[in-house]
Parts: structure tokens; sequence; C-alpha cells
């Protein structure tokens, strides 16, 4: 399994900005794929998930902001981010779990900054 996430960058405040990871082979093998983020000198959290056949979950801070979704055809998992903040500061890392075993991309910088 490799993921490749693409998409990060500097924006302002308020601002929005799409993530996208691109999965190899189709995404529906998996049982939950997703977004982390890590931002300097704290460990890595939950973002937003989709798991197959219950839905997708947020982190109490990025809901009502951040939206994930899957393009099934072409095998991607998008994160458009909206309204951002400078706490949004992290690097993004893609992650999606298929027969119990996690997996990650290379992770891209997303940075919020006036």
């Amino acid at each position: 399994v490799q993921l490749q996430a693409s998409g990060g960058g500097l924006v302002q405040p308020g601002g929005s900005l799409r993530l996208s990871c691109a999965a190899s082979g189709t995404i529906s093998r998996f049982k939950t794929i997703g977004w982390y983020r890590q931002a300097p000198g704290k460990q890595r959290e939950l973002v937003a998930t989709i798991t197959r056949g219950i839905g997708t979950d947020y982190a109490d801070s990025v809901k009502g902001r951040f939206t994930i979704s899957t393009d099934k055809a072409n095998n991607t998992v998008n994160l458009q981010m909206s309204n951002m903040k400078p706490e949004d500061t992290a690097v993004y890392y893609c992650n999606a779990i298929f027969d119990r075993v996690p997996y990650w991309g290379q992770g891209t910088q997303v940075t919020v900054s006036s």
C-alpha cells in the first residue's frame, strides 16, 4: 500500500486549502482512510477519517471547517480545509488501514500564517 499526499502550503488565517492523498489500488479495500496531523512538539492527532460502513469522524477542533471526501474513480481521499487558523499549522499525514495494518503517507506541510 502506497499513499502519496499533496496540496500542502502556506495560507493566511481564514483561508482555504485542499489536500489530496492518492492511494495505490482501489480505496474501497481500506476499512478506514483519512488524515492525521502533527504540530511541532505535539503528538500526532486525528483530523478526519472515513470508515467503511460507518461514516466520517472529525476532530472537534476542525468540525464545521474541514470536510473529508473520497474520489473512488481516482482512488483519492481529499481534505477540504476552510476558515483555517494558525493552530491548524502542522504536517498532515494520510493514513489507511488495510487488513488491520495502518499505512502512512509521507506527510505534507500546512502553514497558516499572515
